[in-house]
């Protein structure tokens, strides 16, 4: 028999602290939930597919975490709650996990979930044939998934995997019976869930709605209430230009808004009639990474003159009015566990090491218009950006990014916003100096290994394309430990080494959201940990406000 640590999670007072679901009147009186009424919200990003186990988008997370649930939810500090598992073990050896699964939980097809609908969606998930992201990320771990019994799911690995359960615990559960419908890749209404509310009806560039699901009773014990949602439906509007959405909010075309502009954030925050609220995401930076393997990027010295020729300060000063936060290292300081803050003041802005560096890699010589040239060529750089993931203001920094190099150091940063085919054959090809991206997940410190990889071992977002033999064994080293204080300790060192002697990235600003709603609308905040705004389950609005 294997002997196993056991996780039985919080249950009890703890979880009644968080259930109470009042809000506090005007007159200082305490107001229980209503139910009933419909949301209207503003988003920023319409989905590229509203099947969970296909998006890559994390803003679509917030619209799609109404329908789908995962096994476990987390605490701010990044523990775990109960939700679609009850409670889960881990063996000695680190190499099986153990959930058992709540026997109250109906899909809203009508089938049951239970052990099998759990290990078919794993296996399914691991399948590269499906979803290739992640059977390159964590299932890629997995040597088998068993339904032991009805409740009880056990996943072996073919070795330790310390960012596993992170991973795997969060995969949303779909009914087996989605995947033989023809909408699986796309997402639809036939693609169901457990979540408290269904999928209705999506309108394709203009909105989806969600009606509430009249079963629902396993919400995670840190929800605001249990029971079915509040709302009777809620419905995202997609308004991706932030003008529009600040002002559907101001006029009351929509009751909430996310995706709020630095010059927009004082028009509600300093007003009583709306709530502001804001939080920083876990995960990457925002940053720009340059491609080692490819053009002119692939000289250090280029890299090293280019992040020094940036005034990140100034630049975000300018886009954002000191509405975000400057990046420094290789994850957010919302990483509490693995965020290596030592890394901070460590480089900069320094136009004297760019232009030195450049002069002494040859580019000493100006065309007509200021950039430096070389045997007839230009010092180009260009930056590949998919024009369907541009938001907050990110085409904007980039060109505040862009005449930082040429003004400092002479630098063309050549901007390409490309439709999503072309953005996906370029990031496959290697063809570009520089991809920006930031990543937003509930896995401490786990986004490390899709950016430092190399491309064939989980490297899936490894756009400086890096495949030094140390940044690997490093990352293998981390993955086998369950050692916390091990792993800061090598993902410090792999910073070091990315930021500093490398410079395979430049980190310009840490992400956060932004949720910004008028005065009836209660209940709306962020996810535990993750930090992106939670769906509608525990909103409901305030009557005669």
């Amino acid at each position: 028999m294997v002997t196993r640590r056991h996780f039985i999670l919080a249950t009890g007072a703890t979880a009644l602290l968080a259930t109470t679901g009042l809000a506090i009147g005007a007159e200082g009186a305490v107001e229980a939930p209503v139910s009933g009424g419909s949301l209207t919200w503003g988003v920023e990003t319409e989905p590229s597919t509203l099947n969970p186990h296909l998006n890559g988008q994390a803003k679509a997370k917030l619209i799609l975490r109404n329908a789908y649930e995962s096994l476990l939810a987390r605490t701010p500090e990044g523990g775990y709650v109960p939700w679609l598992a009850k409670s889960y073990s881990i063996s000695e050896d680190g190499l099986e996990y153990t959930f058992v699964l709540r026997d109250n939980v109906t899909f809203s097809d009508g089938e049951k979930f239970n052990a099998a609908a759990v290990a078919f969606n794993l296996t399914r998930v691991k399948d590269p044939t499906y979803s290739t992201g992640n059977s390159s990320g964590h299932l890629s771990h997995v040597r088998e998934v068993v339904a032991q019994d009805e409740h009880t799911v056990i996943i072996r690995l073919a070795r330790v995997y310390s960012p596993f359960l992170d991973g795997a615990s969060a995969i949303e559960i779909l009914s087996p019976k989605s995947f033989s419908s023809a909408q699986l890749k796309s997402g639809g209404p036939e693609i169901a869930g457990t979540g408290p509310f269904i999928l209705d009806r999506y309108v394709k560039g203009q909105e989806v709605r969600f009606v509430r699901n009249p079963h629902y009773d396993w919400a995670p014990e840190n929800a605001d209430h249990q029971g079915p949602a509040y709302l009777d439906e809620v419905i995202y509007r997609f308004l991706p230009e932030s003008a529009v959405r600040s002002g559907a909010l101001s006029s009351g075309q929509v009751h909430v808004i996310e995706g709020i502009p630095g010059n927009d954030a004082g028009l509600f925050r300093d007003d009583p009639e709306f709530s502001y609220q804001t939080a920083i995401n876990t995960g990457t930076p925002y940053t720009l990474y340059l491609n080692i393997h490819h053009g002119l990027t692939a000289e250090l010295a280029i890299r090293k003159a280019f992040h020094a020729s940036v005034d990140v300060d100034q630049v975000l000063q300018s886009v954002y009015r000191g509405e975000r936060q400057r990046a420094w290292g290789i994850l957010t300081p919302a990483d509490t566990d693995f965020y290596d803050k030592s890394i901070e003041g460590a480089y900069g802005f320094d136009p004297k090491l760019a232009n030195r560096l450049l002069d002494e890699a040859g580019w000493s010589e100006r065309d007509g218009e200021g950039f430096r040239i070389k045997d007839g060529k230009r010092l180009t750089i260009e930056v590949v950006q998919s024009q369907a993931t541009v938001r907050d203001q990110r085409d904007i920094l980039l060109q505040a990014v862009q005449a930082q190099a040429r003004q400092h150091a002479g630098i063309d940063i050549a901007l390409q916003y490309v439709d999503a085919g072309t953005y996906s054959t370029r990031q496959k090809d290697g063809q570009y100096g520089i991809i920006p991206n930031s990543t937003t997940t509930q896995e401490n410190g786990v986004t490390i290994y899709f950016h430092y990889l190399p491309r064939d071992k989980g490297g899936s977002i490894n756009y400086s394309r890096t495949e030094a033999p140390e940044v690997s064994a490093w990352l293998d080293e981390a993955a086998s430990t369950l050692d916390t204080n091990k792993r800061f300790e090598i993902y410090a060192k792999l910073q070091r080494y990315a930021i500093l002697e490398q410079a395979l990235g430049l980190p310009l600003y840490v992400p956060d959201d932004q949720i910004a709603a008028s005065g009836e609308v209660k209940g709306v905040g962020f996810r535990p940990f993750k930090r992106l705004p939670e769906n509608a389950y525990d909103i409901w609005l305030q009557q005669n406000a």
